[in-house]
C-alpha cells in the first residue's frame, strides 16, 4: 500500500509517522480568551501537537427562522443569533491566540463554517482548515477551502459514502487527510464503527486517515490508533459539568495528558511489523530451548 503522508506546519503527518493529536477547544472556551487559554497550555502541557477551533458567521451559519428563539445561557436567557455571537471570538483574540499558540510552539487551526469564516482565518495563515462533518456536503466552501493551499482534514461524520467520495473529488487527494467520526455527542460505543478506519485506509489508499471522537472514555481512541489511525482528535475542556453542547463528550485536561503518554506507548509497542528475534530474548533462548534449528 502506498504510504500517505501530509506536511502541516514543519511535520508530516501520516503512515510511518508519530501520530497528530489535535485537542478540539471548539467552543468549549464559551466565548472566554482566558477559558482559550488555558485549555491552550493544557494541551501543550498533555504534548498534543495542535489546538483546534471553531470558527461561524452566526448570520450566515444559524437559519433565520432560529435567530430569535430564546435560550438559557450563562449570561441569561437570550435569543439564539445573540447567543451564537457570544461564543465567537473577534479579530482582536483570535490574534491573540495566534501570538499564544505561536509562544507556546503549539499548532492552531480552525473548522471554518462558512465562505466568509475562511477568509477570516486566512489573515492568521493557520497550518491547516478542518472541514466539520456538517459542511461535507457544502461544496463552495470545500472549493473556498481547497483555494487556499493547505491541508484540509476532512471529518466525515453524518456522511454516505458517495457523498464523502464527491468531497474528496472536489477537493483532490493532495494535502488532504479523512477522519472517521460519528456525529452524536457523546457517542454510543456501538456507533463508532472504528474498523471504517481501515475500511478507509483501503479505499483511499495515498491518503492519511484518522480519527475524531466525540464519545466518553479514552478506550476506543487508543483502538483507533492500533487500528492505523495516522490523526486523533478529541475535545478538551477544563471541567465535563461545564455548561455548553460539546463538554460532556470532551476530555479534561489531565485525561489528556494520560491520552497522549498512552498513544505513544501503543506507538512504541505496535513496532514495524517485522518479525525478529530481539537481543533481549538471547538469553532465553539459551536457559528455556533445547532444540534450535535455523
Amino acid at each position: 500500500m502506498k504510504k500517505s503522508k501530509v506536511k502541516i506546519g514543519e511535520r508530516f503527518v501520516g503512515d510511518g509517522e508519530p501520530v497528530y493529536i489535535i485537542a478540539e477547544i471548539g467552543i468549549n472556551h464559551n466565548g472566554s480568551l482566558e477559558i482559550a487559554k488555558k485549555l491552550i497550555e493544557g494541551a501543550v502541557e498533555a504534548g498534543c501537537d495542535a489546538v483546534k477551533f471553531q470558527k461561524r458567521t452566526p448570520e450566515i451559519c444559524v437559519p433565520p427562522d432560529q435567530w430569535y428563539n430564546e435560550r438559557e445561557t450563562p449570561w441569561g436567557v437570550m435569543s439564539y443569533i445573540e447567543y451564537r455571537h457570544k461564543v465567537e471570538f473577534s479579530e482582536e483574540e483570535y490574534a491573540e491566540i495566534n501570538r499564544y499558540c505561536k509562544d507556546k510552539d503549539i499548532h492552531w487551526f480552525a473548522s471554518a463554517w462558512d465562505e466568509e469564516s475562511v477568509e477570516f482565518l486566512e489573515q492568521f495563515n493557520p497550518v491547516a482548515y478542518k472541514s466539520a462533518s456538517a459542511v461535507l456536503t457544502d461544496e463552495n466552501l470545500l472549493l473556498k477551502m481547497r483555494e487556499k493551499g493547505k491541508p484540509i482534514f476532512l471529518s466525515t461524520g453524518m456522511s454516505t459514502i458517495d457523498q464523502i467520495e464527491r468531497a474528496i473529488a472536489l477537493i483532490g487527494h493532495e494535502n488532504l487527510l479523512i477522519a472517521q467520526s460519528t456525529s452524536s455527542y457523546p457517542c454510543k460505543l456501538k456507533e463508532l464503527n472504528l474498523r471504517v478506519i481501515k475500511s478507509y485506509k483501503e479505499k483511499f489508499s495515498g491518503i492519511p486517515i484518522g480519527y475524531s471522537g466525540h464519545e466518553t472514555g479514552l478506550a476506543s481512541t487508543y483502538a483507533a490508533v492500533a487500528l492505523g489511525a495516522t490523526f486523533i482528535e478529541r475535545h478538551i475542556t477544563l471541567d465535563r459539568a461545564m455548561w455548553g453542547s460539546d463538554q460532556a463528550a470532551s476530555v479534561e485536561v489531565q485525561g489528556f495528558e494520560r491520552l497522549v503518554r498512552n498513544i505513544r506507548d501503543i506507538e512504541n509497542a505496535l513496532g514495524d511489523g517485522i518479525k525478529k528475534v530481539y537481543d533481549s530474548e538471547k538469553e532465553a533462548i539459551k536457559k528455556l530451548r533445547k532444540i534450535t534449528t535455523p
